[in-house]
């Protein structure tokens, strides 16, 4: 039962990350709603594997997969909005900050 409502909860998170892909208004936006959601769904749906099949080949795959997906996803979100930011992409006019306009070139 645990797994499951564990399960839950990441297939939620997957579905709220492309509920922000449709919704957001630029691809930065998008992209951090993409990462954000999806790699915690992600990972929550392996934790319920784990829970589920226990310490097994499954299980303890999934508990494998977790790190790599957790650390694979950011740093690919990162490079993907930073190569995005100098390939000349504009801010959406809703957008307030901007982190990149003094530190990359």
């Amino acid at each position: 039962m645990a797994a499951l409502i564990v399960i839950s909860i990441g297939v939620l998170f997957n579905i709220f990350g492309c509920i922000g892909l449709l919704r957001l208004p630029d691809v930065y936006n998008r992209l951090q709603a993409a990462t954000k959601c999806v790699t915690l769904g992600c990972c929550s749906i392996l934790i319920g594997l784990f829970i589920h099949f226990g310490i097994s080949d499954a299980g303890i795959k999934s508990l494998i997969a977790i790190p790599l997906l957790f650390f694979s996803a950011t740093v690919a979100a990162h490079a993907l909005i930073r190569g995005t930011y100098l390939f000349g992409v504009k801010m959406s006019d809703k957008s307030i900050r901007d982190d990149y306009k003094n530190a990359v070139k």
